[in-house]
């Protein structure tokens, strides 16, 4: 058996599911069009003393170097790692390209980032009968039109898809079959579980869950009680199910921007015209597409890595760009500022009333990291 349409379950009850996602993306599009480049560790980002590391190259992670890694600790792993500043409208446009190719097979697609994203192929358009050769067929045409790589994970729903892209990883595919999934999760440290990060995962090494199969012998009561709403969704996944739909339009639920500064902020001076500068950005967001949300949540990190936020929830939305600012140094000045330099500041608005569409959401906000940093 070796597609998911393989297993005894009604095929009207199996849906197939593809994850595609870009080897080393930014990366991988710098060696691409800079020979020079190619087969050496290159890091897309700012190399200063305060930059970070956007994406890299996978002679750059044989050394440790990372995405979001700061570069000085990049350098230090890889002294010869080479920097490239990065060139978000190139990476766009092959994006677009490659959701071309995707829109061949299928019309659901859902971005998740400018380099992944979830396709529903039960019904495809060229009618090739196992979601596995429609992978092929999709990498095969990838790097036809493009020059890049891709790896893809193939299931019965998307958590799963997602978790499979990243076997076979670069330039490979692998598939998770309906009745294995449970059986695939029971193994996996649940660090390596989509959405649970690094605190998450502390919480439930302490609580001894190591495991997908610890997390399943946690009841739902148990759950929800040490991670509220979350703990439903723990619950499933760990039995390998997720019944949410490929949507090609998915539901944008923020408006929100940061910003690494390159010498840490030490007064509230400083950091109100920050602010308002963030504010704007969300703001001119809003506007744009007429989405106004009541819940303003602001980040600090501070120089020495420390991090913290705090929201503010009203019951009508915010109503202007001033009162978005207002409320956004409100928060902040709750923080201890100028106990220690803050490195980083971030503005988000949430709670939309009606939550608009935005597939390239995700693409701007790694544009905002990326440019800002």
């Amino acid at each position: 058996m070796t597609d998911i349409e393989s297993e005894t379950a009604p095929k009207a009850a199996i849906r197939k599911i593809l994850h595609i996602d870009m080897d080393a993306f930014f990366a991988s599009v710098e060696q691409r069009d800079n020979p020079e480049l190619r087969g050496k560790p290159v890091a897309v980002g700012h190399g200063a003393a305060r930059g970070v590391v956007a994406a890299a190259s996978y002679e750059a992670r044989v050394f440790g170097v990372r995405s979001a890694m700061p570069s000085t600790t990049a350098l230090r792993k890889c002294p010869d790692l080479i920097f490239v500043k990065p060139r978000f409208d190139t990476y766009r446009a092959v994006s677009r390209e490659i959701r071309d190719i995707f829109a061949q097979y299928t019309p659901l697609i859902e971005p998740a980032s400018l380099d992944e994203a979830y396709l529903d192929v039960t019904e495809n358009r060229k009618a090739v009968p196992t979601a596995t050769e429609t992978a092929r067929q999709i990498r095969a045409l990838i790097l036809k039109e493009t020059g890049l790589t891709a790896s893809a994970g193939i299931s019965y729903n998307k958590f799963l898809a997602k978790l499979a892209s990243g076997q076979r990883k670069p330039n490979g595919q692998f598939v998770i079959r309906p009745g294995a999934g449970q059986a695939f999760i029971a193994a996996l440290p649940v660090g390596k579980f989509h959405g649970v990060g690094p605190a998450t995962t502390r919480k439930m090494n302490g609580l001894g869950i190591f495991t997908g199969a610890d997390l399943a012998a946690v009841p739902l009561d148990d759950l929800t009680r040490h991670f509220g709403k979350a703990g439903r969704w723990y619950f499933t996944i760990a039995r390998g199910e997720d019944h949410r739909r490929v949507t090609p339009d998915r539901i944008r639920k923020s408006s929100g921007t940061e910003r690494t500064f390159s010498e840490d902020l030490t007064d509230l001076e400083g950091v109100d015209a920050a602010l308002g500068a963030l504010a704007e950005k969300v703001w001119s967001w809003c506007e744009k597409n007429a989405a106004y949300g009541r819940t303003v949540t602001v980040k600090v990190k501070y120089a020495d890595f420390e991090q913290l936020t705090r929201s503010h929830s009203q019951p009508h939305a915010v109503s202007s760009r001033a009162a978005l600012c207002e409320i956004s140094r409100m928060l902040v000045r709750r923080a201890p500022v100028g106990r220690k330099g803050i490195r980083l500041l971030g503005v988000t608005l949430s709670g939309f009333p009606e939550a608009p569409t935005d597939a390239e959401a995700e693409l701007q906000r790694q544009f905002n990291l990326l440019t800002e940093s």
